[in-house]
């Protein structure tokens, strides 16, 4: 279970990725970043050029003039910035779960408020909703987008506990700790009950 949001570290490692690609300044890896994300997300514009700025004090950023732009911050890599890029694949390749605890937790939390007697908010007229109807809207989307990516979806039979230990985890939740009445309910990514498995909101660096 995270106690945090997105894993630290995944915006300075999407701007690396960005500018190995080709030179860019800070509003259009904005621009960009939100594509990636499907239009959902885009870090603060206070969040990005920071990083560009310490990428160029650490030498692995450098600032290029473009005649045709000369206003324009212009950001390249550099050799060092592309050694850097090199960690960086490596620990954000670590983190997988990470991710799968932001995107999970959050979408407990949706469904916490539409089941959850503890809460009670009221959309306005015309306004997305926290409900059956649209919960089915986010999970036709999730299953949409494996099957243009992946392929067919197929549903997976394990529960939370099979799954970890199938994937070996070494975090993995014991099964014979469901019946516990000893033990406090865990909040998994993958099961739990929803109002026990949020994750809090924030990029990180």
């Amino acid at each position: 279970m995270r106690k945090s949001g997105p894993p630290r570290g995944l915006i300075s490692y999407i701007v690396l990725e960005l500018l190995e690609e080709k030179p860019r300044y800070g509003y259009e890896i904005l621009k960009e970043i939100t594509d990636i994300s499907g239009g959902h997300w885009e870090p603060s514009y206070g969040s990005v050029y920071p990083i560009l700025y310490k990428f160029e004090e650490e030498g692995y950023a450098e600032r290029i003039e473009r005649a045709d732009e000369p206003d324009r911050k212009y950001f390249a890599l550099t050799d060092a910035g592309r050694d850097h890029l090199a960690e960086k694949r490596r620990e954000v390749g670590g983190k997988a779960r990470d991710f799968a605890d932001v995107i999970l937790g959050f979408y407990h939390m949706y469904v916490a408020f539409a089941t959850d007697d503890r809460f009670d908010v009221h959309p306005e007229p015309d306004e997305w909703r926290f409900d059956a109807e649209y919960s089915g809207w986010i999970a036709e989307q999730v299953i949409r987008h494996h099957e243009r990516d992946f392929g067919e979806f197929e549903r997976v039979p394990d529960t939370p506990e099979e799954f970890h230990a199938r994937q070996g985890d070494a975090d993995a939740p014991d099964e014979s700790d469901a019946g516990d009445d000893e033990e406090e309910p865990r909040a998994d990514a993958d099961g739990g009950r929803p109002e026990e498995a949020a994750a809090d909101g924030g990029t990180g660096e």
